[in-house]
């Protein structure tokens, strides 16, 4: 164990992100009366170029004119290959209230994608005087992001959290596939005739996860793309939420029940951890390092490992 402790993320809940494109306000106050931790209103792929100008202006008005309540709002700006983002950052930070919590930015490739926009949106908040502190929320979506994705949580103070981009991603690497998340019909394993569909997009997440909690930011599983299929969400969340990822992306109202679902400890599970923590006191109490709860070896470990589920149900309830 290294003697630099790793930072912790930052405490609030992101169970579920739910997206909704700019150019469709319509949709705005059925997206804050939702139960999703956090709201993305969406400037980039679901807006047409020929529409981005207006969904900047809706979602400007937006941000101050709807009541979010206790949601952490959250904007997708273009690409850093687009001719928009510039023009998405210097509006919002100049013309939206300061209700605004993050910036989303895609397709991040490196270290140096974070350091563009994060020089951009300091020398704004320094002229507009703006007091709040924009944070940032990155989505990998290419095999330069993965690559790079170490440098990527560590390369700015402001960022928050992190998503895998299934489809850019998919594509990125020249995945054979048009599936967006979830097992993918030929990633099977065979054995006595019978087919064993495994996760492709595993590898993908467990480094995300590791270069979050390294860094100090929430690994999201990003979206699902079938939102016809409930149990195939409810699966590729579990996976993610095993991984230790805290949320994952809704593209579909429907998809938000689901996630806050499997990403809200079970009481079954809190009592458990629970139950651990009081057999580790007892434990120590008595001098061992170590007991037995329910024919299995807890240890030191096993109390780090509940204080997780315990403390996530706790910032839940709060």
């Amino acid at each position: 164990m290294s003697f630099r402790i790793q930072p912790q993320p930052v405490a609030r809940p992101n169970r579920c992100q739910l997206f909704g494109p700019g150019s469709r306000p319509a949709i705005f106050q059925k997206m804050a009366a939702s139960e999703a931790d956090v709201i993305n209103l969406d400037l980039e792929d679901s807006v047409s170029p020929d529409d981005k100008p207006q969904a900047r202006t809706n979602v400007i008005e937006a941000i101050g004119g709807l009541d979010w309540g206790k949601k952490t709002l959250s904007v997708r700006i273009n690409g850093l290959d687009s001719a928009y983002w510039y023009r998405d950052v210097v509006d919002l930070l100049e013309q939206a209230s300061e209700r605004l919590d993050l910036i989303m930015i895609p397709k991040v490739g490196c270290a140096a994608d974070i350091y563009a926009v994060d020089a951009l949106v300091t020398s704004i908040e320094a002229a507009m005087g703006r007091t709040k502190r924009i944070g940032f929320e990155v989505i990998i979506e290419s095999a330069a992001g993965i690559s790079h994705v170490e440098e990527i949580a560590a390369a700015s103070p402001r960022l928050q959290a992190m998503s895998l981009g299934a489809a850019d991603f998919a594509a990125s690497m020249g995945m054979q596939t048009t599936g967006i998340g979830g097992t993918q019909e030929d990633y099977y394993m065979h054995r006595e005739g019978a087919k064993y569909w495994s996760d492709p997009w595993h590898w993908a997440q467990a480094a995300i996860v590791a270069a979050c909690r390294t860094h100090g930011v929430l690994p999201v599983d990003g979206p699902f793309g079938d939102f016809s299929d409930d149990e195939g969400f409810r699966a590729q969340a579990r996976r993610s939420a095993t991984l230790g990822m805290v949320g994952k992306w809704a593209i579909h109202p429907k998809q938000v029940a689901l996630s806050n679902e499997v990403f809200t400890p079970s009481e079954a599970a809190v009592a458990e951890a629970r139950e651990i923590l009081a057999a580790m006191e007892e434990a120590k109490a008595s001098g061992q390092g170590a007991t037995v709860y329910k024919g299995r070896l807890v240890d030191i470990a096993s109390i780090k490992q509940a204080e997780v589920i315990v403390k996530q149900s706790e910032m839940i309830a709060g």
